[in-house]
């Protein structure tokens, strides 16, 4: 495993001590040169500065959403000329760029994985134009506890995107009390346990969805 973020390899010390002796500190040229199947989580509006030379050939997880508060208006997307993951697909022209992560928190994506077969196990939405790369991103919410639910091409990926029945909520039951401190609603947050959204849950949840204007705010 190897992380990366904007501020360089050696601001992840602490993480990688924490992760364990298989993961290492890399730039984000180096992460995307050691593995085939790479996942990029990064604000939208900064995916040009993706290493798209050394992304060339790999499979490219694109987990991101648009927030237009954080990430300023894209045109493309406000008119719905593309969606969010065909902008990184265009980017990455040499990639193979599938959908997938980007409508679950990171919290209920750690607390509510399951092995496979078990009754409580739920599902994630993927999108891709490469059918080996979504059989790959299957392949991997397998082995990380999840099922897949393969809602299409890229151009049919707003299917999960903010604002969407099967973004977070699905997954999470209903809104921290009133009245808390912040402190307090985070608390609650790391606390409550997740809702299982199975396979024909997410199903239904992404064949019902309405495409309305583009993005959403910040969680």
């Amino acid at each position: 495993m190897n992380p990366c973020n904007s501020r360089g390899p050696e601001a992840l010390a602490g993480l990688v001590g924490e992760l364990g002796e298989h993961a290492r500190a890399a730039t984000p040229a180096e992460a995307a040169q050691a593995g085939d199947l790479v996942v990029a989580t990064i604000p939208l509006g900064t995916h040009d500065r993706l290493p798209a030379a050394a992304l060339a050939g790999k499979t490219v997880i694109d987990t991101m959403n648009y927030y237009p508060d954080r990430d300023g208006r894209i045109a493309e997307l406000d008119s719905g000329e593309l969606t969010s993951s065909a902008l990184v697909q265009r980017h990455l022209t040499g990639s193979r760029v599938a959908k997938a992560f980007n409508n679950i928190d990171f919290h209920r994506l750690f607390t509510s994985a399951r092995p496979a077969g078990a009754a409580d196990r739920s599902a994630l939405p993927i999108a891709g134009d490469d059918p080996a790369a979504k059989a790959d991103v299957a392949r991997l919410l397998d082995v990380l506890g999840y099922d897949a639910v393969d809602v299409g091409t890229l151009a049919d990926s707003w299917r999960s995107e903010p604002g969407t029945p099967v973004y977070v909520q699905p997954y999470f039951p209903g809104q921290a009390p009133e009245g808390v401190s912040q402190e307090e609603a985070f608390r609650w947050f790391l606390e409550t346990p997740g809702v299982v959204a199975p396979a024909g849950r997410v199903k239904e949840l992404t064949d019902s969805a309405v495409r309305g204007s583009a993005g959403g705010r910040l969680p």
